[in-house]
């Protein structure tokens, strides 16, 4: 199929951050030519005069099956929040239910600009959600959470160490590369996962060249807790175990010491801002200026549903750019540095920044248009075009 999307503001964010008044035409799922009054037989032309024409959002933490949750957790801090709500609603799943939670998500994502992922489905029902993935057309990094301790976990979420890993690799040898799909494997996170689980993830990441995806250091609660169990902080901890690595994706890191962002940028670890999902837990406000500063791979996402009530990219990077400035100062995260994060980061931390992020020849036409001819608080995405 050929497409032409004609007399766009087009904004590249290409190595030179070139904006450019013109036209994308798109063959078989791949930018072929960007430029002005370009003439080509296509099949469908779709004239954006008046509209942005920008790189779809990459969003590299989100949890789809929480969708149905939104609005059922609030005013609670993260551990509470997943131990009395969360993880209860989770275990509550069924296929079906796991199966339309995931689309209701993928709609909004859509709606709103995104247009690739990475999820972290919950222990039960994967299936359902990544045949919902794969239903829906996403591009996505995912896989089934994996938790194998804890006194707090409801009996339908508890697995074991074996079946945690024996499912996620049949997961793996399904689903990976089936359609825009990529397996990760996803342990919770260190509150709820052995150590004899976390280095057996370690060593199957590599074995299978993939991703794992995670949370680490958002809650205080968390950290002691963490520290309780094993005598260190959560970086150090997941270095131990030989985690932090460029395919690692690690939710939030909010409450770091020095050396633990040190660890992060030497690693080339990918982190993952989720601003909105850290102020409704009231988890604190990441040093994401700082991060950057030390050279740390940063990305941004919504979270999930319920620790944000919405999955809008537009709004975590208003609140990205806002957050910092009491006490960074006016100019600490500018516009064009948090677009950067939405999409070029976003794409670096699911391993797809050579095929996605930006509108350049060669790469995969994941594009969004979006309206500005009406009035409104936040852009109206008009079209998402995703191959």
């Amino acid at each position: 199929m050929a497409l032409l999307i004609k007399n766009g503001t087009i904004v590249t964010m290409n190595a030179a951050r070139e904006i450019i008044q013109g036209d994308v035409y798109v063959e078989d799922g791949t930018i072929k030519e960007i430029g002005t009054s370009l003439t080509r037989d296509a099949d469908k032309v779709i004239d954006a005069a008046g509209q942005l024409v920008i790189p779809g959002l990459v969003q590299p933490h989100i949890h789809l099956c929480q969708t149905l949750f939104r609005g059922q957790a609030d005013d609670l801090e993260l551990l509470d929040w997943l131990k009395r709500k969360i993880w209860p609603l989770e275990a509550a799943h069924d296929a079906e239910s796991i199966y339309y939670s995931a689309q209701l998500g993928i709609g909004e994502l859509f709606k709103s600009g995104t247009t690739a992922i990475v999820d972290m489905a919950t222990v039960n029902h994967t299936e359902s959600n990544f045949q919902a993935i794969y239903d829906s057309g996403m591009r996505a990094v995912s896989g089934k959470c994996m938790m194998d301790f804890g006194a707090d976990v409801p009996v339908g979420l508890q697995d074991t160490t074996t079946n945690a890993l024996e499912e996620s690799i049949k997961l793996l040898e399904k689903w990976h590369g089936k359609g825009l799909i990529n397996y990760a494997f996803t342990p919770r996170f260190a509150v709820s996962c052995t150590e004899e689980l976390l280095t057996k993830t370690v060593e199957l990441a590599e074995k299978y060249r993939v991703a794992i995806h995670t949370h680490a250091s958002e809650n205080k609660g968390e950290i002691e807790y963490v520290q309780e169990l094993t005598g260190l902080r959560n970086i150090i901890y997941l270095e131990k175990l030989g985690m932090t690595a460029p395919n690692l994706i690690l939710a939030h890191c909010i409450h770091l010491d020095s050396e633990e962002m040190a660890i992060l940028a030497k690693s080339r670890t990918n982190i993952v801002h989720c601003p909105s999902s850290n102020l409704k837990l009231g988890s604190g406000i990441a040093k994401i200026p700082e991060l950057i500063a030390q050279g740390v791979a940063v990305a941004i996402a919504a979270d999930g549903a319920p620790c944000n009530n919405n999955l809008d990219g537009f709004m975590e990077m208003r609140l990205a750019a806002l957050l910092q400035k009491p006490f960074y100062g006016s100019t600490a995260m500018p516009a064009d540095k948090v677009f950067e994060l939405a999409t070029i980061g976003g794409a670096r931390a699911m391993g797809l920044s050579d095929r996605i992020g930006s509108i350049e020849t060669g790469k995969n036409a994941d594009i969004a248009i979006v309206a500005l001819d009406d009035l409104r608080t936040t852009p109206t995405v008009g079209v998402n075009i995703y191959t």
